[in-house]
């Protein structure tokens, strides 16, 4: 008897040691609030596994744009191809512009004013004061952080509704801050300030909604301030799927002017 309860107590001294130095990280479950003490590398590893990741996705979007002078309401016929092709075309009552954003390329024509513009993405690197490349639209698009998150280290920032995490990597032209819920490691909005100006790029994702297992925002709201002035586009998707082959037909028409930068 006192050898079996010797192999108990050694065994089980033993089983603490391996469940507490042995394990590297214990994964984070979800809660209704975020825990104080958490390590932050468990944490970034759910949030990657909770990221969307598809092949390709199609949707119709009703926009609303607002700024301090006006409010237009647009609808959107959007087609994504993961990391190859992001498509829109936009419309009031008739066809109005078309877009196309691939890796290398970015073009887009309007029929109002008939002009046109076929560069990269420096043009839209430009209007909002970022560096993003096609995977980091495609990411703001899917409710994904643009970071890698098992890829960077972060701070974290005390908040009592959201994990808010910092990358410690500088970034020289903006700082991203990110909130996730909790409960299910999504995202809630990305933020970023550019370096050494007032201007700043919200994107809050208040809603989404499941589809065929896949998890997509139902509503994203995305807000630009320069530092005198906000713009605010808020876009509602009120149909989604996932066809196996999408067309992205895209032909600029004769006869339109270029932009230049």
């Amino acid at each position: 008897m006192k050898k079996a309860l010797n192999f108990i107590s050694h065994f089980a001294l033993l089983s603490i040691f391996v469940v507490v130095f042995g394990c590297k990280s214990v994964s984070v479950l979800p809660t209704k609030q975020p825990v104080k003490k958490v390590e932050l590398k468990s944490l970034a590893k759910e949030i990657e596994k909770a990221s969307t990741k598809i092949k390709t996705f199609r949707a119709r979007v009703k926009a609303q744009y607002k700024d301090s002078k006006r409010e237009q309401q647009i609808n959107l016929n959007l087609r994504m191809e993961s990391d190859k092709t992001l498509w829109m075309s936009a419309s009031i009552l008739v066809p109005i512009a078309k877009l196309l954003i691939t890796p290398n390329r970015v073009g887009f024509y309007e029929k109002f004013q008939k002009t046109f513009y076929d560069g990269n993405m420096s043009f839209i690197n430009e209007q909002l004061g970022t560096s993003f490349t096609f995977q980091d639209i495609q990411n703001v698009l899917l409710g994904n952080p643009i970071t890698n998150m098992n890829e960077e280290k972060f701070d974290r920032i005390d908040h009592p509704q959201y994990y808010v995490l910092i990358p410690k990597s500088k970034n020289k032209q903006f700082r991203p801050t990110y909130f996730f819920d909790p409960s299910n490691f999504r995202l809630k909005e990305q933020r970023f300030i550019v370096s050494g100006t007032s201007q700043s790029l919200s994107i809050k994702y208040p809603k989404y909604q499941k589809m065929e297992g896949k998890i997509l925002p139902k509503e994203i709201i995305i807000s630009i301030f320069d530092g005198a002035n906000l713009v605010q586009l808020s876009l509602d998707f009120i149909r989604t799927d996932f066809p196996k082959n999408l067309s992205v037909p895209f032909t600029i028409p004769e006869g339109y002017k270029k932009l230049s930068l």
